[in-house]
């Protein structure tokens, strides 16, 4: 009687270890998924240098875009004159992902212009500080203006330019570049 009991014991746990072996699986299964999408998601760090917020999210994951965090930055990158929030292009945040990554930078980026509304954009462009396009992809949601602390602002023009994502002005005298979702493009301003 001993020995059935041995051998039912031995079976039993056996059995227990073959089953929760298969109940682990598939959370071994959504852990690494789950570290594939950790690995996969794409942050960004900004300082705004007109309304000194900062801002520091994950704005996605894999393929997908977090529609909060979308949310969050267009209301940091809202038109810092008027108050007026935008819809910012989030291939945006990818060129910006991409540029610091591949400088390895650690800092957040310095924001100098994100959206603008049509009347702010007018109002600069009577100024006539220069650089003020009248049909500015500001005002689309398709640009912004940036600088990143401990990186050279020649450097981050050219690796906006092998980026080859969209429009990249450069701007030394008053100290920012602009990057852009329209057609591949560069000047100086």
């Amino acid at each position: 009687m001993t020995l059935k009991t041995d051998i039912s014991r031995r079976r039993l746990l056996k059995g227990v270890a073959g089953a929760s072996g298969l109940l682990a699986f598939p959370m071994i299964a959504k852990a690494t998924t789950f570290s594939r999408s950790f690995a996969s998601a794409r942050d960004l760090s900004l300082d705004h240098t007109h309304t000194r917020e900062k801002i520091e999210l994950t704005y996605a994951v894999g393929k997908e875009y977090l529609p909060d965090a979308l949310d969050d930055l267009n209301r940091f990158l809202r038109d810092h004159y008027s108050g007026r929030v935008g819809h910012m292009d989030p291939a945006l945040y990818d060129i910006m992902y991409k540029l610091r990554a591949s400088l390895q930078a650690r800092l957040p980026f310095q924001i100098i212009s994100g959206y603008r509304s049509p009347q702010t954009n007018e109002r600069l462009r009577a100024r006539g500080g220069g650089g003020v396009a009248r049909r500015s992809l500001h005002m689309d949601g398709k640009a912004v203006d940036i600088r990143l602390p401990g990186v050279p602002l020649a450097e981050l023009r050219d690796a906006a330019l092998e980026l080859g994502a969209g429009g990249v002005g450069y701007y030394p005298g008053s100290d920012f570049v602009h990057v852009d979702t329209g057609r591949v493009r560069s000047w100086k301003g």
